[in-house]
C-alpha cells in the first residue's frame, strides 16, 4: 500500500478539522464554550535501573541509573449534538537527570518530545449503529497483546486512521486503516502517511469483532494486516486470532482467557509462518473484603531455529502494551519466548491496590534472538547451544488511590538470571523500582 497524494491531503485535512471547528467555535459564543469538556493529565515517575540491560554488575552502564521521566496533557472534546465529537489533545514529555542522551528510544530512553499533537479527530455517528472516527486517535484491542497505546511508556503510541465502528446490542465491529505516529525530538511528530519524506511506507490495518453472545464469556476475532518497506526488504502479512474472556461475576469466582494467534505472509522478503498463544486461570474470592485473586497464566510465542532457510517462523508481535504481562522490567515481548506465570493480588484498602508476580522465561527456541518488549532490540548475541531458560522475574506494586484527581503507583522488580544468560555473557542479577503520581483532571 503506497501512499498517494490525495490521501495525504486527506489525512493532513483531518487532523487539522478539529483544531479549526475549536477555533470557530471561539466566535460562536459562550454557548459552545460552555460544551467543551477540558481534560488535564500530569505525570512524574522516578525509577532506578541496575542491569536491566546488559545483566553486568561489572560495568557501569549509561542505563545503570536513576532519573525523572514526566509528562503532561492537556486535551478537549466539544460534542455539540449527539452524532459529532471533536477531541484535541496536546502533550509534552521530559527525562532529567539520566546518564543517556535524551533522545526517545536510544538506549531505552524516554527522551524529550516538547509540547507536540498526540490526538485530533472527529467522530461521526451515534453511539448506537455506524460511526466513523478520523485522525490522530488511540487503537487498542482486547487485552493489548497486540495492538495498544503503550500508556507505561511517557510518550505512548497513537495511530493517523480512518476508523468505522458499528454498535450493536451484543456485539461491535471496528474495521480501520492507520499509519502509527512517530516520535521525533524537536519535530512535529508525524506517521507515515502524513510524511512526504517517509521511505518505511508502513501501514496497518484491521478487522475486530467482539461479542456478548455468551453472557458469562466476550469473544473476539479479529485479522490484522502489516506493510512495511526496509533496507532489508517488504513485509505484507495477515494476523488472525481469537480471544475468549470468561466474567468472574457470573462464574462463580473464576477467570479465564484464551487467545491463540496465527500469521502468514513475508516479513522482510522472508516467508512468514507464526504462532502465538496465552492461556489464563484464575479465582476471584469476591465476597472477601480484600478481594484477593490468584490466577495461573502461560504464554508463548514462536521462534525461528534456522536463520538461513528463507523463512521466518519469529512472531510479530505489531504494537503492544507489553509492560503489564511479560514482567514489568520489559524483558521480554510476545515473540521467542514461553512465560509461566503466578499472579497474586488483593486490595487492603478501598483506595488501594497490591499485586505479586513470579514469571520464569524460556526461549521457544535458542536458534532465534531473545527479544525486549519492543520486539526489536535483542538482549544478547544468539547462541544456538545454550540453555534456553532466560531466569526468573518477581514484580510487586502498589497501587493508591490519594484523592479523587491523583494517583500513586510504586513498584519494584528483581531478575533472576538464568541458564542463557550465564551460556551467553554476563549473568547478574538485575533491579528495577519506581514510584509514579499521576495526577488526572
Amino acid at each position: 500500500m503506497l501512499k498517494h497524494e490525495g490521501d495525504v491531503d486527506f489525512m493532513r485535512l483531518s487532523l487539522l478539522l478539529p483544531l479549526l471547528v475549536l477555533l470557530a467555535s471561539r466566535a460562536c459564543g459562550e454557548g459552545i464554550a460552555d460544551q467543551l469538556k477540558w481534560n488535564f493529565q500530569a505525570r512524574t515517575r522516578a525509577e532506578t535501573r541496575n542491569n536491566t540491560y546488559d545483566f553486568d554488575s561489572s560495568r557501569n552502564s549509561v542505563t545503570d541509573d536513576t532519573f525523572l521521566l514526566m509528562r503532561v496533557r492537556l486535551g478537549v472534546e466539544w460534542q455539540p449534538e449527539d452524532w459529532i465529537k471533536i477531541a484535541v489533545q496536546g502533550q509534552d514529555v521530559r527525562e532529567a537527570f539520566s546518564k543517556r542522551v535524551n533522545v526517545p528510544l536510544q538506549n531505552g530512553a524516554e527522551g524529550d518530545d516538547t509540547f507536540d499533537l498526540r490526538l485530533a479527530s472527529i467522530e461521526l455517528g451515534r453511539a448506537k449503529g455506524l460511526s466513523v472516527k478520523m485522525g490522530r486517535q488511540v487503537l487498542s484491542y482486547g487485552d493489548e497483546r497486540l495492538v495498544g497505546p503503550l500508556e507505561w511508556q511517557n510518550f505512548s503510541r497513537t495511530f493517523d486512521a480512518v476508523k468505522l465502528h458499528y454498535q450493536a446490542p451484543t456485539w461491535w465491529l471496528d474495521a480501520f486503516t492507520s499509519s502509527v505516529v512517530r516520535i521525533r525530538r524537536s519535530q512535529f511528530n508525524l506517521s507515515d502517511w502524513v510524511d512526504d519524506a517517509a521511505t518505511r511506507n508502513q501501514f496497518f490495518s484491521g478487522l475486530y469483532f467482539s461479542s456478548q453472545f455468551l453472557p458469562f464469556q466476550a469473544t473476539d476475532l479479529y485479522a490484522f494486516h502489516l506493510h512495511e518497506e526496509t533496507a532489508t526488504g517488504t513485509s505484507n502479512f495477515v494476523t488472525l486470532g481469537t480471544r475468549h474472556k470468561g466474567d468472574p461475576t457470573k462464574l462463580k469466582g473464576w477467570d479465564y482467557s484464551v487467545e491463540l494467534v496465527g500469521q502468514v505472509g513475508q516479513v522482510s522478503g522472508k516467508s512468514l509462518t507464526a504462532y502465538a498463544y496465552h492461556l489464563e486461570g484464575g479465582y476471584n474470592w469476591l465476597k472477601h473484603p480484600w478481594k484477593p485473586r490468584l490466577a495461573l497464566e502461560y504464554s508463548a510465542g514462536s521462534g525461528d531455529s534456522d536463520p538461513n532457510d528463507g523463512q521466518n517462523h519469529t512472531f510479530q508481535n505489531l504494537f503492544p502494551t507489553n509492560h503489564p504481562p511479560y514482567g514489568f522490567m520489559d524483558t521480554f515481548s510476545w515473540q521467542n519466548m514461553q512465560n509461566v506465570v503466578l499472579r497474586m493480588a488483593a486490595q487492603p484498602h478501598p483506595k488501594v491496590k497490591t499485586t505479586l508476580d513470579f514469571h520464569s522465561f524460556w526461549l521457544t527456541t535458542t536458534g532465534d534472538a531473545w527479544y525486549r518488549a519492543n520486539g526489536t532490540t535483542r538482549v544478547r548475541a544468539i547462541n544456538p547451544n545454550a540453555n534456553s531458560h532466560a531466569g526468573c522475574e518477581l514484580d510487586f506494586t502498589i497501587n493508591a488511590k490519594l484523592t479523587p484527581h491523583l494517583d500513586m503507583l510504586f513498584g519494584y522488580s528483581h531478575f533472576f538470571a538464568g541458564a542463557y544468560l550465564a551460556a551467553t555473557g554476563p549473568s547478574d542479577d538485575a533491579d528495577f523500582a519506581y514510584w509514579m503520581l499521576t495526577l488526572n483532571y
